[in-house]
This record gives structure tokens, sequence and C-alpha cells, in this order.
């Protein structure tokens, strides 16, 4: 059997190929990523606090306002104690339910590409003149009359809260 020559240029390619293979494996790992969140749970219907890492994020006031078809709003109130931005950007509610998200006019609550805005150590009132959460057909509400709810951020990352619900 005939033996095959490996010239320069294959060992370069070989070298750069295992490079790139280590360096895409380095990439990857998980040590070099930012802290999870603490589980973000509450006995308390409309509050959750959030604490781990750089991550220090208070919600209370949450209530789910409805008619008789599900459709109104979700305000509530955003505390960022941390000394770093966080960005709400995606409202979800049970059943694929989803949020949509209006930023304030001006100043703190404003929309911006990341989402609404929660300065650090700044708070954000949803409702009223600031921004807003507008519910649409929601489902699932307990029997409590509380709405699970998913609050999704830049930093604190996925947030599980329970709104209280009354009528419009």
């Amino acid at each position: 059997m005939p033996r095959t020559r490996v010239g320069p240029r294959s060992w370069h390619l070989i070298t750069i190929s295992a490079a790139l293979a280590l360096s895409a494996t380095a990439c990857a790992r998980s040590d070099t990523s930012p802290p999870e969140p603490a589980p973000s749970t509450s006995d308390v219907p409309g509050r959750v606090d959030i604490r781990a890492g750089d991550v220090d994020l208070t919600i209370s006031h949450a209530t789910a306002t409805l008619d008789s078809a599900g459709n109104g709003t979700l305000t509530m109130v955003v505390h960022n104690g941390s000394g770093v931005p966080d960005h709400l950007d995606m409202v979800a509610t049970p059943d694929g339910g989803r949020g949509t998200l209006t930023g304030a006019a001006k100043g703190t609550g404003m929309m911006t590409d990341a989402g609404i805005l929660i300065p650090p150590g700044g708070t954000v009132t949803f409702g009223g003149t600031g921004p807003t959460v507008r519910l649409s057909h929601t489902r699932g509400i307990t029997a409590d009359r509380t709405l699970p709810t998913n609050l999704e951020f830049g930093v604190a990352r996925l947030v599980h809260l329970t709104a209280v619900v009354t009528t419009s």
C-alpha cells in the first residue's frame, strides 16, 4: 500500500482546524457566563424578589385588570436595586398568551431596542403614564383570582410572577 505524504500546506490546515475547534469549545464553556438568578418564587401574590449575582430586582403591586373576554392590562412596580440596567422584553401568560409592551412617552420606562429600560437603582411603574403591558384574550386565571405570569428580562432572565386579578 503506498504511503501518502502530508505536506506543509496540509499541516497548516490541520493546525488551523484544531485551533478553531479548541476555540469554539472554549467559547461554549458555561463557567464564564454570569450566574443564573435564584428562582423567583413568592408566597405573596403580586410580589416577587430576585436576588442573585448582579441581580437585585423587586416586582410589586402586580395586578391584571381584565374584562370578561380576558382583555386588559398588567400593572406593576419594578425596582432595579442593582448597579446595571435591565430591560423587560417579554410578558407571557398561560396557554401561549403574550402581553404587548408599550414604552412610556419619555423618561423612565421608555422602550429601547432591548425592551423597556429599568435603569440601575431606578423604579418603573407600569400603567398610568408609564409603560404599559396590554393583555388580550388572557386565560389561566386560577380559582384564587390570580394569573401565573412569566416576565423575561435581559439580565434577571425569566421571572415567575403571580399577578392578582381584578375586573374592569
